[in-house]
């Protein structure tokens, strides 16, 4: 293996490991300096950060599917997007892109953070922030910022600085990235989170993202309109989401299960809050923050574990169809401000605390600095109805913390017309968890292994989200299908890598093959998950082996529900209509049972071509090809079933 500083090979006697992402043979690149041209990372080397790598205004870096960045551990290296750059990690289930330290051997959890330090995106779009003398309470395009977590190399050093005037902004997409052991601390309340968002735009594309052992929070997003969906969040050392400065997004499809990642203080080692939301630096000033969260699955530290969600200085949030279970304290906190100089609700004239949950979505509250240019829709566009806070359609379970519910009881939380459950049975399929350990003097229960799916009172929920074009109508609460046999936590996680989340079950085979005239018993086989949103090459493929060689031979499938009748010799798995794919060679030679037929059946989901295969969808298939000795009979292997995913 080689190693790379500035582009020049030196000799390097250690391996590293492949695990998901990388190559055992691959190249190691040091990353020592600022990125101010466009550059392609490959996956065919290995990303070492020495220090804190800036990709600078104007340029772009791409990170190939499948990439490995693994920093040496201890040495603090750390990548942040400037305000005017991009990135666009572009992983795959099959290929994740895979941001970790050297001690993450890549098949195994181990206690550990601060090992390196984290993945930082600045942007451009409106943000609330009173520490800059120059910022105004008002909406204004010149508010910003500097990031916390990164240090000026000199006064008015603009690289850290983010916020600005276009919510519409674009800092490229992150897909399929997971975010291991890091969250670089530098100095009291300055500490990198597994992902930091400033200022982002909604034009950037953010999913399927997993942050994993952090010293500080899981995911910050301060201010923006950036949208989140597909994110699991495990084991951070402090709060697993926060927002702040007037976030505006949406999101929906996300994990939080909360514990510990190092023997440290709560907030610095042991989890603190699940979500934790505040409204503005300084609560009158505008945008506040004022979001919706859709089908979120959060589980809790049940004996020592903090609140499911805090409320902060004028924060508007709406919550629904969602889990929240083992909760160590309570479901609904309200901080009222955020210890760092906020004034809290009802400050100079904004909504009080009660009035808050009690005002209509489109209401403009009557204060001076409230963000009305053009409609006030357009500027708060995550929220399209219902009350500016609100917790509704979901599911509470085994909270036994004496007051878990008594805030949630005094802002309405329980009214019949919210259609929220207190279940009795637990509201996913299945959990394990480790003997209790004192971990910064806290008692933590660890997850060790979780089959997240719905089960009881999370199956069906009573509304779903809109078809808006972010957001899936899903008819369930919790992040997870229950329908579909495999989650989108499988293939690219570090979770399912080390064997917590494993697949609980996927494609299912059914049907008998026939035994054909050479004495050819075809198999079948998948590989990957059916899914509606992961459209890369090959993420679902359908394989057939030991047919006869050099013959045509076909895929086909049908969604009207599955068979098992004689059919010309074999037995045909799918009930009428099928429709085919197409007619391919099976390979091989033609007197041997060597031949081969592949389909990527992901490609015909997200082609649009069909329109039954939706979300939820039950899909029968198997693969037909030629009898040379009975040319009129069809030869079908087993037949598979799936369920397409989210």
């Amino acid at each position: 293996m080689k190693k790379l500083i500035n582009g020049k090979a030196a000799l390097l006697t250690a391996v590293i490991g492949a695990g998901a992402a990388g190559s055992a043979n691959a190249a190691e690149i040091l990353v020592t300096a600022d990125i101010s041209t466009s550059t392609t990372w490959t996956a065919n080397n290995t990303y070492n950060l020495q220090n804190q790598i800036y990709v600078l205004p104007g340029a772009t870096l791409t990170i190939e599917p499948g990439t490995l960045i693994q920093s040496d551990t201890g040495v603090g290296g750390s990548l942040a997007v400037c305000k005017g750059a991009q990135i666009f990690v572009q992983g795959t289930s099959a290929k994740p892109v895979v941001f970790t330290s050297k001690a993450d051997t890549l098949t195994g959890w181990h206690e550990g953070v601060n090992e390196w330090g984290n993945l930082t995106i600045m942007g451009a779009a409106y943000i609330s922030e009173n520490a800059i003398a120059t910022n105004t309470p008002a909406p204004n395009a010149a508010n910003v910022a500097p990031m916390e977590g990164l240090v000026a190399a000199f006064p008015g050093d603009t690289k850290v600085l983010y916020g600005g005037g276009n919510d519409d902004d674009d800092s490229g997409s992150v897909s399929y990235a997971s975010f291991r052991y890091g969250g670089k601390v530098i100095g009291l309340n300055n500490e990198l989170n597994g992902l930091s968002l400033g200022g982002i735009g909604r034009n950037t594309d953010l999913h399927h993202i997993e942050i994993l052992s952090n010293v500080d929070d899981g995911i910050e997003i301060w201010g923006g309109t950036v949208n989140l969906k597909h994110f699991s969040i495990w084991y951070v050392g402090d709060d697993s989401l926060d927002i702040d400065q007037g976030w505006r997004g949406k999101a929906q499809n996300g994990l939080i299960v909360q514990g510990y990642s190092a023997n440290a203080s709560q907030g610095s080692g042991v989890g603190d809050n699940a979500i934790e939301m505040d409204g503005a630096e300084q609560s009158d000033y505008q945008p506040v923050t004022t979001g919706t969260l859709y089908n979120l699955t959060v589980i809790g530290q049940p004996i020592d574990g903090d609140h499911g969600t805090a409320w902060r200085d004028n924060c508007r949030m709406q919550v629904r169809n969602s889990i929240f279970m083992e909760l160590g304290e309570e479901l609904v906190k309200f901080d009222n401000v955020d210890g760092d100089g906020g004034a809290g609700y009802g400050f100079n004239g904004t909504l009080s605390w009660a009035n808050t949950w009690a005002t209509a979505y489109n209401a403009v509250p009557a204060h001076g600095n409230d963000f009305t240019t053009g409609t006030y829709t357009t500027n708060y566009p995550a929220q399209v109805d219902g009350n500016l806070a609100e917790i509704k359609d979901s599911v509470f379970y085994n909270n036994p913390f004496a007051n878990a519910y008594t805030q949630a009881t005094t802002v309405g939380v329980f009214n019949a017309g919210n259609n929220n459950v207190t279940a009795v049975a637990s509201p996913i399929t299945a959990i394990t968890r480790a003997a209790p350990v004192v971990k910064g003097g806290k008692t933590m229960l660890q997850v060790t292994s979780l089959d997240p799916r719905p089960a009881n009172d999370a199956v069906t929920s009573v509304g779903s989200a809109p078809n808006d074009g972010f957001f899936t109508p899903q008819q369930y609460r919790g992040a997870f299908d229950p329908a579909c046999g495999q989650t989108w936590l499988d293939g690219w996680t570090a979770t399912y890598a080390y064997g917590i989340t494993p697949t609980v079950s996927g494609p299912a085979q059914y049907c008998t093959a026939k035994v054909n005239s050479l004495g050819c018993t075809p198999t079948v086989a998948s590989t990957g998950t059916p899914s509606v949103l992961n459209c890369s090459s090959n993420a679902f493929t359908l394989s057939a082996s030991g047919l006869l060689g050099n013959k045509n031979g076909l895929w086909f499938y049908g969604t009207n529900g599955l068979n098992g009748v004689a059919f010309q010799g074999g037995h045909l798995c799918i009930k009428l209509p099928i429709k085919r794919l197409n007619v391919l060679n099976t390979g091989g030679q033609g007197s041997a049972c060597n031949g081969t037929l592949s389909t990527d059946f992901n490609a015909r989901i997200c082609s649009g071509s069909d329109t039954a295969l939706v979300a939820g969808t039950l899909v029968g298939t198997q693969c037909w090809s030629r009898d040379p000795a009975s040319p009129s009979t069809t030869n079908l292997t087993s037949g598979i079933s799936f369920v397409i995913c989210p």
